[in-house]
């Protein structure tokens, strides 16, 4: 009977549905789950199901309630069509998972993940899940393992490469010891999206966001700031000195040259402003 009604309101590994397969995460820390899906559910309700077998799973955290909890974050990504999935505080019990698109007048379909919490090393991992690049140029992604197997990168819902590719001109060096060194060229504002590495059965999410480099000659706040500053502190030290100079003429003489100077601190000040 439970066979009979998984088939009919659910239809497990759905290829409208992708995400990654298996991660090796650290007990205690958080892990970024992408899961791609076809545009025609754009406007789909979507949600984090929790347990092995999808019919017994428990509903986590879903798009169209509160979208963060202490332990699960959700957002939509409507413009990618990729859910974006955050679970925190990982323990042991954190271990089969469930990202699927709701279905009106019919049967949900989605796609399940398995969290591998160990208090070691993790077998697959990335200093950063989020990274930026720039237009133009290149990029190098570091993930480290401590396991054996083949060594791949893909772009989540697209194609993988092993040495060299056709993903934004991507090479895979592995001369380090325990590292597989992923670097992307000619980087474009459409390289952006969730990228992984691969190392046996292990997979490991990375987000890329590409954008405009920062130009070195852009005025701060705090630059604005310094420059009446500078002519404030300027204008005290010449008056300073002219007080020092005029201690030692008469009252007359110091009357006179206190009105030449205010009379040429306001030109010189008329002059900062214009410029």
């Amino acid at each position: 009977m439970l066979n009979i009604f998984h088939s009919i309101f659910f239809s497990p590994g759905s290829e409208s549905v992708k995400t990654i397969s298996k991660v090796s995460v650290k007990a205690g820390a958080s892990v970024s789950i992408p899961c791609s899906y076809d545009g025609k559910y754009k406007n789909h309700v979507k949600y984090l199901c929790k347990g092995y077998v999808w019919s017994s799973c428990t509903y986590e955290i879903r798009t169209d309630s509160q979208r963060e909890t202490g332990k699960y974050s959700i957002s939509d990504d409507k413009s990618q069509n990729i859910l974006n999935m955050t679970l925190k505080h990982l323990t042991a019990d954190d271990t089969y998972y469930w990202c699927i698109v709701e279905i009106n007048n019919g049967g949900d379909i989605g796609e399940r993940f398995l969290l591998s919490v160990t208090t070691g090393t993790p077998i697959l991992s990335v200093a950063d899940q989020n990274v930026i690049g720039y237009i133009g140029e290149k990029i190098t992604i570091n993930c480290s393992y401590r396991d054996s197997g083949g060594v791949s990168w893909c772009k989540l819902g697209s194609t993988c490469v092993t040495v060299s590719g056709n993903i934004d001109a991507a090479t895979i060096n592995t001369a380090v010891s325990n590292v597989i060194s992923v670097t992307m060229s000619g980087l474009q504002s459409e390289s952006s999206g969730w990228y992984y590495c691969v190392k046996g059965d292990f997979q490991m999410p990375v987000h890329l966001t590409v954008t405009v480099k920062p130009t070195g000659n852009s005025v701060t706040p705090l630059m604005i700031l310094a420059i009446p500053l500078s002519v404030l502190i300027f204008i005290v030290i010449v008056a300073l000195s002219i007080l020092f100079v005029l201690r030692g003429t008469s009252k007359s003489d110091r009357t006179s040259a206190a009105i030449w100077f205010t009379i040429n601190e306001f030109r010189s000040f008329k002059c900062v402003k214009k410029e």
